[in-house]
Parts: structure tokens; sequence; C-alpha cells
């Protein structure tokens, strides 16, 4: 019985994914919840399991291609691989970037058809197809070493160092690449580049937010001297239970948590319903956490922010970070998350307008902590001390509220940030 891969939903008003890589080439035996294909979207990068074992039969969306929430992706033999392997009808073309619906897939020739089974790209991945059309590689011209003669990623690589000794192996006629593109001085970039699954996904993700969202931006400085304290003096027993440092992040988070209770329409939503707009309220405070990774950005998101204590969020916002840097984050990581925080101070920012995640009223920055002379008053007068001072900035989205609610918020936010000291409680 055959059984249909499809593409899962990953997220809240993600509606496609990009195919990063089949983790099994066609005609491999897969195993129940055994790992087959890494999915990207711009909120996760993630593996999914197979839904039962048996023989992947076909392959209908290929490593850098994109598809729909519910289109099939791939078609496994599920009677522990009795069945024949079978192939795509048809097959879109290398460089489309998306895909709305997976072409058909054949029935399994019959014996007398095997030049069809046999042909060279029935037996390769995806990957390796990929990697010969980059170089101009004709697979019928190379001897597979893998198992049934299958052209493997090996065999298309020592094809490639071969031609560059001697160009014995036939090129495919390749398509004129695009004009080269200026790269700025000192990067180890090439002229022109493809962008990846991911960086593509997050480029028409923050233009469709970009494009769609009005939004304005407000910054507040605010002075974190108490939180800089805390830290010097609890630092060595909070590292020693929790196994990592206390950073400023999860006061930022559990602040804005308890904000966003106090003012519930920076963590609602704008929706049509039957044409009408409106205002969606959401019940559930769910705090996106922004992760930067070495070729995008990934915002797994914190459940019930607002009942974490202090060292709670710490801990969830470690957990968060380390799956999404060693890709273990699951689609629920990233799923329902009603407001962003940006740590953007991690790189030395003193102010920056961040774009709203779509689907989200607001995104706050954290920016860089630095100490300097600030003019404060006292009973005495004003004096001159050293503080620790930090910005933070707002973006939301004007269509659901303005200036005075988010001021509001950035106060109360503000006065709850400045409240903490050393003798505040973690747990």
């Amino acid at each position: 019985m055959s059984v249909t891969i499809t593409m899962p939903r990953l997220g809240e008003s993600v509606e496609e994914g990009t195919i990063g890589r089949w983790l099994k080439a066609i005609g491999d035996r897969v195993e129940k919840d055994e790992p087959l294909v890494e999915i990207i979207t711009d909120k996760v990068n993630v593996e999914v399991p197979s839904p039962a074992a048996g023989l992947l039969t076909s392959i209908v969306v290929d490593e850098g291609q994109s598809a729909k929430t519910g289109a099939v992706l791939a078609v496994l033999d599920g009677e522990q691989g009795a069945g024949a392997l079978r192939v795509r009808a048809a097959r879109a073309e290398p460089d489309s970037p998306t895909m709305s619906q997976p072409s058909a897939v054949v029935a399994a020739p019959p014996a007398n058809a095997a030049t069809e089974v046999d042909d060279a790209a029935a037996r390769t991945s995806p990957l390796v197809r990929r990697l010969a059309r980059e170089h101009g590689i004709d697979l019928a011209a190379i001897a597979g070493t893998g198992l049934g003669g299958r052209v493997t990623r090996e065999d298309v690589e020592a094809a490639i160092a071969a031609r560059t000794q001697s160009p014995t192996i036939p090129a495919v006629p390749q398509a004129a690449e695009p004009p080269p593109v200026a790269v700025a001085e000192g990067t180890k970039l090439a002229d022109w580049a493809a962008l990846t699954p991911m960086r593509r996904a997050i480029a028409e993700h923050m233009t469709r937010s970009a494009t769609t969202v009005p939004r304005v931006t407000i910054c507040y400085e605010i002075d974190v001297t108490g939180i800089a304290r805390l830290r010097e003096r609890g630092q060595a027993g909070f590292r020693e239970r929790e196994g990592f440092e206390l950073t400023y992040a999860p006061f930022m988070g559990a602040a804005a948590a308890a904000c966003l209770r106090e003012f519930p329409i920076l963590n609602a939503r704008y929706e049509e319903s039957n044409g009408r707009p409106g205002i969606r309220a959401r019940a559930e405070i769910n705090l996106g956490i922004a992760v930067g990774l070495d070729d995008g950005l990934i915002v797994p998101v914190i459940r019930g922010a607002d009942g974490l204590s202090i060292a709670g969020m710490a801990r969830a916002i470690r957990s968060l970070a380390t799956r999404a840097r060693s890709k273990a984050l699951a689609p629920d990581d990233v799923r329902g998350g009603t407001f962003t925080l940006n740590n953007t101070g991690a790189f030395g920012a003193i102010s920056s307008q961040p774009i709203i995640n779509e689907g989200q009223a607001a995104i706050l920055t954290m920016e860089a902590v630095a100490r300097r002379p600030v003019v404060i008053g006292g009973p005495d007068g004003e004096s001159i001390a050293i503080r620790s001072m930090m910005g933070s900035c707002l973006t939301f989205d004007h269509r659901i509220l303005d200036g005075l609610q988010a001021g509001r918020f950035m106060q109360a936010l503000k006065k709850r940030l400045e409240a903490y000291g050393p003798e505040t409680t973690l747990q």
C-alpha cells in the first residue's frame, strides 16, 4: 500500500516550505519515524520523520524547490518494499522557485520496461542530480558505484575532478548565468550566488511584511543598573545551579510578557473575516525569540511566557537557542508566536528598526548595554553617575494600535526593568 508524504504546516502563517535535503534516495528502505527530509522555512529548519516504514519509491519535489502546505512531497511503498520503483511522470523545471501542485506519480512499470527504471536520473538522489546540473555533468556517461549501479555523489565529484584534468565527460548545455552582482569588499562571496532556501524564505517573508504592514518604530532608553548589579552578585551561583550565564534577555522577556498581559492589544493580530478587517485578540502570550544562525534567522516560541519566572525564562531561551543552532527544533517550537523579542544589542547595536513578524502586532528589541555618565535626580538635587544604560525599540503595526498604546507599553516595560535589582528573586 502506498503512503504519501505531504508538506506539514510548520508555523502560523507559513503556507509553504522548501526542500533543503532529502535524507533518503529513491529505492532506500525507510523505517517508521526515521528522518526522511529536511524542510526549510524562514522560521525553522526541521527534519520530518517518515509516517510509515517501506521503500521510498518516488520523490515529487526536488531539493531547492518549494511546495504548499499539504502538497505531496514523496511516496513510500508501505508493503515492506515489495513494489517496484516508480518515477515521476512530470517534473518541475530545475530552477523553478515554487510549485503549487505536485506532479502525478505513475504506476510501477512492467518487467520488460527496465529501461525506464534504469534511467540514470531515476537511480540518483535529488542532491546528485542538482550537483550534476550545476557542473554540466551527463549522468548517463558515469558508471555508478552505488547499490544497483546507482550514481552517487562521490561518482559525480570524481567526474568533476576528472574533467578539470581532461574534459572527457560530456557537458549538459547550461543556461546563461545572471550577470555578476557587486559584492562588498572583504567578504568571501563569489560575484553572484543563488539564495539558499532559508535565505529565500526569509526574503519573501520579510518583503511581505514590509510591504503590507504600516509600521512605526519608537525607541526608549532604560536604566538597567539594577539588573547589572544583580548579575554581578549572583552570576557565580546562577552558573553553578543552571550551568550557563545569566544574561539580560530573561529579564527583558519576563518584563515584556508581564506588560503584554497589561496591554493585550500588542498581543493581538490584524485579521480579515468574511472580507471585513478586524483585530483578533489572543489569550496566550507566546514569546518568539529571534535566534541568529550563520545562514539565516529562526524565531522559536516560548509558550505561556507570562507564567515563567526569570530563571524559567532563562532556561527556555537557552534551550530554544541551543536547539535552533543545532537544527534540532520541532515544528511545534515555531508555531503560535504572538510577540517577538530580538536581541540586536548582542552585536553592539544601539538602535534598530526591526520588521514585524507577519501575523503579529509588534516586535521588541534589546540594544547594547553600555556604562556611561547619566544625570540623575535625588533628594539633594541632580548629580552625575555612571549607569548601565540600554536602548529598546518597539516596531508596531499601525493598523492595530497607535502611538498612545505603544508609548504606554514601553513606559510600563521601562518601569519594570528599572525596578529589578540585587534583591530580585530569580526563581
